[in-house]
């Protein structure tokens, strides 16, 4: 993208070792065009014959793995996070990336119940919640699974390096410690409530607060001679105070929602289980535990509950809400893994191994990030007073408002362009309809893209 700064591509791959120079420009350029056209299949977003045959060539050299791909764009990442005073929360979650029809592929794992064939995807993802931006991945993680036998041994699997419960402590690598005035914590849900991986983030000092599933024992307080207990037994005796509104992600049957709710708090020690089932050491862990509940919830509507655990102090009712609060963001990754497959489309790719697959990957990723911001940008508070031509190239904006207000309006309000491209995608913009979704939203983003193509091609023929 010709612009004043640094391009996409420039700015998250341009410090990409890829053992030549000639093969990070190509990657920057690719990731240039590919932003252009982010929907669809590569053929779509690398219309030219000649770039196509590029990014082939370059998904298939040796030194084009995922790592090399995605590293650049890590290192940019700590770098911002490191640069942010107050709290940067890094949001970990996994999903499944099917490929099932790339029969060619045949070292993917089993998704889906083993009825499919993919990767699991563990990725690790800085938010600022101050400024309601996501910042980067930190980590991402392609997983295969690897049938074991139902006779596999406790020990024996805590000793395989490949057991998918490592996934989390191993999304941790990297980020290290915050620098001083900043506060770095780890959320994730209950797909990450493991002895291991809670050790070792109490080892590592890290912050973090978890969605506790396993009704744990616990001894209560912080006082190893406490009464013991099971961990959401003691929770649910807790007495719940004040009120607050809080986000209820999409479920299935169910859209996203808003649940006034209560809270409670205590200490706890978290004892380790009987069964050492991870690499740590049999300590209880000295926690908190913060109980949301909700309140007069909708008919028909099944009570919202979340039992959190942190190794962040809660001293007070307002640090409990500030500990929901920061839970609260983790729905960002969830779009995220829309962004990643219906933005990007990354589960339609095509490719005949798994050595030009999985550097794409990483790529489309990045992409992901920055069509995610785009997005939520649309949501933050000052919306209406931003302008677009901050966070867009003036020739979208410009294409765009030509066509929605039939001049050209470079003082365009974010709120004003995401709402006129999904105009552009097929959204009426009533006071009924919900915000955009993911899929209007691309089909705008292709229509002005091709607005944009047919701009600049009458323009270069004068």
């Amino acid at each position: 993208m010709k612009t004043t700064v640094a391009s996409f591509g420039e700015v998250h791959f341009g410090d990409a070792d890829l053992g030549h120079q000639r093969r990070t420009k190509c990657l920057v350029r690719i990731a240039d065009q590919i932003f252009r056209h982010p929907g669809g299949t590569l053929p779509t977003k690398l219309h030219e014959p000649k770039d196509y045959k590029a990014m082939d060539r370059l998904m298939n050299r040796p030194e084009v793995t995922h790592a090399t791909v995605l590293q650049s764009h890590r290192e940019h990442t700590l770098q911002q996070m490191r640069q942010l005073a107050g709290v940067v929360l890094v949001v970990h979650d996994t999903t499944e990336m099917d490929y099932s029809g790339l029969l060619s592929i045949t070292d993917l794992g089993p998704i889906g119940g083993g009825y499919n064939r993919g990767f699991l995807c563990h990725n690790s993802l800085a938010f600022d919640p101050q400024q309601h931006e996501v910042i980067g991945l930190t980590s991402q993680i392609l997983h295969r699974r690897r049938p074991v036998g139902r006779k596999e041994g406790v020990k024996a699997k805590r000793a395989r390096k490949d057991r998918e419960s490592r996934l989390w402590v191993d999304g941790l690598a990297g980020v290290g410690l915050a620098p001083e005035g900043s506060t770095w914590v780890h959320v994730a849900d209950r797909g990450a409530d493991t002895f291991e991986f809670m050790a070792r983030l109490v080892s590592d000092r890290q912050n973090a607060v978890i969605r506790s599933q396993t009704n744990r024992v616990i001894l209560i307080g912080h006082d190893p001679q406490g009464a013991k207990s099971a961990l959401h037994t003691y929770a649910r005796t807790l007495p719940l105070r004040e009120r607050h509104e809080v986000i209820v992600s999409a479920r299935a049957g169910q859209t996203q929602r808003k649940a006034n709710v209560a809270v409670a708090y205590a200490p706890v020690l978290l004892c380790p289980p009987h069964v050492r089932r991870g690499e740590y050491e049999k300590r209880p862990l000295a926690l908190w535990v913060v109980r949301v509940s909700e309140v007069n919830p909708p008919k028909g509507v099944k009570p919202m509950e979340w039992i959190l655990l942190t190794n962040v102090k809660v001293a007070s009712i307002e640090d409990a809400w500030v500990r929901v609060s920061w839970y609260e963001c983790r729905w960002v990754i969830e779009e995220y893994h829309k962004a990643q497959k219906t933005g990007c489309g990354i589960e339609d790719l095509q490719f005949g191994s798994s050595q030009a697959l999985e550097p794409m990957i990483a790529l489309l990723s990045v992409v992901a990030v920055k069509l995610l911001n785009l997005r939520e940008a649309s949501r933050r508070p000052d919306a209406k007073e931003r302008r677009a031509t901050d966070l867009i190239d003036p020739r979208y904006v410009a294409v765009l408002s030509a066509w929605r207000y039939k001049k050209v309006r470079h003082d365009l309000s974010v709120h004003d362009f995401f709402f006129a491209l999904a105009r552009l995608g097929g959204h009426q913009n009533r006071k009924s309809d919900h915000r955009p979704g993911w899929l209007v939203l691309w089909r705008g983003w292709m229509a002005m893209q091709h607005m944009l193509d047919g701009a600049e091609a009458l323009k270069s023929c004068g």
